[in-house]
């Protein structure tokens, strides 16, 4: 009631005296606003001289200018008395705390030479545990030692105790605190709960209040709703549950504990009671809607959490921006670039330093597509750290910009940064997108031993070995993982399946305990059969498996259609069909297959279907447009080919994959397209194609014509179409490095065309290197003999 205090002395018609003007202190201190301060200053500035003496009101001051934020005034008070008692020091200690400036506290603290009191026990607690320091921690731990045998069983002192080991992560001591408590009260249960849960240790959060017999507070309710939303395991699903449902008719308008039940609900996955919560509220604040939002993005339900932003009328804080951004990455739908770009323009100058919500704008807009404007956010951010510097790396990487990664490296060794394991991952993972062993051999020198032996660093390293075509490297960090999960089996097994290696993959896949079997190790193994054409293996897997789920039965159907087994592929389709809406890659597997067998008729059938059936897929289409008209040249009809190519992308409305292929011969990554001119040694590496094409044709070489997808140019031929492909410069480029490196390596965008896989066997055996290529489906290892490892079922 400090608001009527201050009414009151509008009606006084006579100066306050002394001890009027400490209940008025004491009411400006307890509200605090803008009138508050505004009467105080006015009250102590006309204050009476012979009043400047009063240490009992004076006390009321500091504390009053502390409450204000006024820390200097206070601390002008302060020194200008002549006597200070402990309830002085109490009142800056207590001040220097509530304005985060406990460091001052202490320096404040070791001047005293004064009996203390129960009140400064609990405030150098508080200021020890505010900071958790080295000093704190001496300071704290040795005022506990020496605390008299009075404030043994003060149970006050004895919670701000306990919360300040808690802090130091001295669990242990604590406990031996709470169990020699006589009496506890639900403070105190409180702030060892509370302890729990910032030492990550919510089971003990549970273990406790499920011993708890008193009278619940709103705290105990966040604390505990705050632990089973950590958990989320049975148990606290369970708990958490009971709790909302037991909770007291006078909490249920608590907008706090709310809130914690919204996001515990959300995190259970259980959406339908975040959202009856959400509706029975009378009243919402940001925070709402931000638990709200946030559990939609988390539910995987982000066009939800958009309708709910466009239906706010509230001031937007950080996390609104933070959420409402990994909304839109999430969808990376028209409507979620829409509002995400809008949001990112309207955005006040009071964020744009903020480095969180720019690393989630510049993940935004990564996930658009959006390289160049990801750059230029990242460039506003004043202090850029680990998280931004991973959103950048992970975004170059969904780019297809793999060879940046390596220059944030430099720019981050350079700072002095220390990368942990997540960085490291995305890392990996750009290797693994480039494909170049002796690059990743660079990078993986670098990683920390301790962080190599981890067990996810390792299962990425096997799927990057794996894509590099170092099957050896893979099985190396393969046999070295203790303790084999899922994944480090699938990850194997499909490393041996992108290197052509089916039987070791099937092996594997035999040894692998059952349990361990999941959806990812079928489709795994499906996959390395198809890429050898083990047929009958594929069939006797298949069969095995229980749930045929949308992605095995795909790629069985690949299998098929790679085998040229049309009719089997289509009765296998058909049945899926009869259950489950149509899939686009099941009829784009059937597509490559007809192209391969150049079967136009079937090709025409399949691709007219696919247009009926997914009329909105426009840059999937486009793939398959190209794949028919790639037939239609194939079989020699190259107008029909350019005519039809032209109209589809004028329908489609979209572009047209450009091929590339990179290769690392000369210590950098170089990326070549077809007929590429750009190299500095652009001459060199076109004489040098040449004369591997008069070596090629020496040997019996002849171009196959129908890997020609366009009309001829004049004074263009077939042969200077072919030989002019990206790969094939890129092993030029290899020939002219000297010394030549030991084996060739190259990665490509698109699948290898079958004349550049005809001549790549050739140009191996002719200029006996190794050339191991990785295409957009699988690694062709071309040995010396003139074999590739795909024994051609590419």
């Amino acid at each position: 009631m400090s608001e009527k205090v201050l009414d009151l002395l509008d009606e006084m018609t006579f100066k306050p005296d002394n001890f009027n003007l400490t209940v008025l202190f004491n009411a400006c201190a307890e509200v605090a606003n803008d009138r508050a301060v505004k009467i105080g200053r006015k009250l102590f500035d006309e204050m009476p001289h012979y009043y400047r003496n009063d240490i009992v009101l004076l006390n009321s001051a500091i504390h009053m200018f502390m409450k204000f934020g006024d820390v200097q005034n206070a601390e002008h008070i302060f020194d200008s008395m002549k006597k200070k008692d402990i309830i002085t020091y109490n009142a800056m200690m207590k001040g220097y705390v509530g304005s985060v400036m406990s460091e001052k506290v202490l320096d404040l603290f070791e001047q005293m030479h004064l009996k203390l009191d129960n009140v400064t026990f609990i405030i150098i607690f508080n200021a020890c545990a505010q900071l958790a320091n080295d000093r704190a921690m001496k300071i704290g731990r040795k005022l506990l030692d020496d605390m008299p045998n009075d404030y043994q069983n003060d149970s006050v002192v004895l919670t701000s105790a306990t919360h300040m080991l808690m802090k130091f992560g001295d669990v242990q001591s604590v406990e031996h605190i709470f169990d020699s408590m006589k009496k506890k009260d639900i403070i105190t249960y409180n702030a060892m709960m509370k302890g729990y849960f910032e030492n990550d240790m919510c089971e003990k959060v549970l273990d406790l209040f499920e011993h708890i017999h008193l009278n619940l507070n709103h705290i105990t309710y966040s604390i505990v709703l705050n632990a089973c939303t950590q958990l989320a395991n049975d148990r606290a699903i369970k708990i958490g549950r009971k709790l909302v449902d037991n909770m007291p008719h006078n909490y249920r308008n608590d907008i706090v504990l709310l809130n914690s039940a919204i996001h515990m609900f959300m995190k259970f996955g259980d959406v339908q009671n975040a959202e009856h919560i959400f509706d029975s509220m009378k009243k919402k604040d940001i925070i709402t809607y931000g638990a709200m939002m946030k559990g939609y993005v988390g539910n995987v339900m982000s066009e939800k959490a958009l309708d709910l932003f466009e239906q706010m009328d509230l001031k937007f804080d950080n996390a609104t921006f933070v959420i409402v951004f990994n909304a839109c990455a999430q969808l990376a739908n028209d409507r979620a670039m829409k509002i995400g770009r809008k949001l990112l323009d309207d955005m006040p100058n009071d964020y744009q330093n903020d480095s969180v919500v720019l690393t989630s704008a510049t993940h935004m807009l990564m996930k658009f597509g959006e390289a160049e404007s990801a750059e230029r956010i990242v460039k506003l951010v004043r202090n850029k750290g680990i998280i931004t510097y991973g959103a950048l790396m992970n975004g170059y990487n969904m780019n297809d910009e793999p060879w940046k990664c390596f220059k944030i490296l430099d720019e981050m060794k350079q700072k002095d940064i220390v990368l942990n394991e997540i960085i490291w991952n995305i890392l990996i993972g750009a290797c693994s997108k480039i494909g170049m062993i002796r690059r990743s051999q660079y990078i993986i020198d670098q990683i920390p031993l301790h962080i190599q032996n981890q067990k996810q660093i390792q299962n990425s390293l096997i799927h990057m070995w794996s894509k590099c075509g170092s099957i050896e490297k893979a099985q190396n960090v393969f046999k070295s993982v203790y303790d084999r999960d899922n994944v480090t089996f699938n990850a194997m097994i499909n490393g041996f399946g992108l290197n052509g290696m089916g039987s070791e993959a099937i092996e594997l896949y035999r040894q692998m305990p059952n349990n361990l079997h999941d959806e990812v190790s079928h489709i795994c193994i499906l996959n390395a059969c198809s890429h050898s054409g083990l047929l009958h293996q594929a069939r006797s897997i298949f069969n095995e498996i229980s749930l045929k789920t949308e992605k095995i039965v795909t790629v069985m159907t690949d299998c098929l259609s790679r085998l040229f087994l049309f009719d089997e592929a289509e009765k296998l389709i058909d049945e899926y069909e009869k259950t489950n809406p149509p899939n686009f890659v099941m009829y784009m597997c059937l597509l490559s297959g007809a192209r391969n067998n150049r079967n136009r008729n079937l090709s025409e059938k399949i691709y007219n279907r696919m247009k009926c059936l997914f009329p909105d897929q426009k840059q999937r289409l486009l793939s398959g447009a190209v794949l028919l008209s790639n037939i239609y040249s194939s079989v020699g009809e190259h107008q029909l080919a350019k005519n039809f190519r032209s109209n589809q992308i004028k329908e489609l409305g979209t572009k047209v994959k450009i091929g590339l292929s990179w290769t690392d011969g000369s210590g950098e990554i170089v990326t070549f397209k077809a007929h590429d001119h750009s190299h500095p040694r652009s001459s060199e590496i076109h004489v040098e194609a040449d004369l591997i094409t008069s070596e090629l044709i020496e040997d019996g070489y002849k171009c196959d014509s129908s890997w020609v997808t366009r009309e001829l140019h004049e004074e263009e031929t077939i042969e200077s179409v072919l030989c002019g492909h990206s790969e094939r410069l890129a092993i030029a480029f290899n020939f002219i490095q000297r010394p030549i490196p030991e084996f060739i390596q190259i990665t490509k965008n698109l699948r290898v065309c079958g004349d550049c896989h005809e001549a790549t066997k050739r140009i191996a055996r002719i200029r006996q290197r190794e050339i191991i290529v990785r295409d957009a489906n699988r690694i062709h290892h071309f040995y010396k003999n003139g074999q590739c490892s795909c024994q051609d079922h590419f």
